[in-house]
């Protein structure tokens, strides 16, 4: 497992305590510290990882307003707590850290976490979610330059029917 991965892994795990506990934000740190010692004891990119949940709660409220927009169908708190967070990140990166994470990053890492640790449908909640995002953001010309020059669009965004 690369370290942005571990990195994003984690975060989520700890968006997650977070959020199912209904905690403060200030007990984030001591989170992600119990879940780092747990997790990656010998882990040495732990700034990444705290720069993500940093990244999310500055942005916490702009981010649940996109849930809600780009999820009509699902109100804030129906969404299962791990894909909630897994968007989070996940639109944190596309929106947020443009730049520094290529969309095409932001949306198959964001697909990857709900594959792993949400439920069957997981994975394609949150392709759907982040690539009407990714398009939207793309049709306003917000997509990075980089992204641009490429023309394949980002994986899994496509509405193909996996087979």
């Amino acid at each position: 497992m690369s370290n942005r991965h571990l990195s994003r892994t984690i975060a989520m795990q700890s968006l997650y305590e977070w959020d199912f506990n209904k905690l403060d934000s200030s007990e984030l740190p001591r989170i992600l510290a119990e879940n780092l010692k747990a997790f990656a004891p010998d882990f040495n990119d732990n700034q990444f990882t705290a720069h993500i949940i940093k990244g999310v709660m500055n942005h916490l409220e702009e981010i649940n307003q996109l849930i809600t927009k780009y999820a009509p169908e699902w109100p804030l708190e129906q969404i299962t707590v791990v894909d909630r967070n897994v968007l989070r990140i996940g639109i944190y990166e596309l929106k947020f850290s443009q730049g520094e994470i290529p969309p095409k990053v932001a949306i198959n890492e964001a697909i990857e976490l709900a594959k792993t640790f949400g439920g069957e449908s997981s994975g394609k909640f949150i392709n759907g979610v982040m690539g009407t995002i990714y398009k939207d953001m793309d049709s306003k010309g917000e997509t990075t330059i980089i992204e641009k020059k490429e023309k394949d669009p980002p994986k899994d965004i496509t509405n193909k029917q996996s087979t």
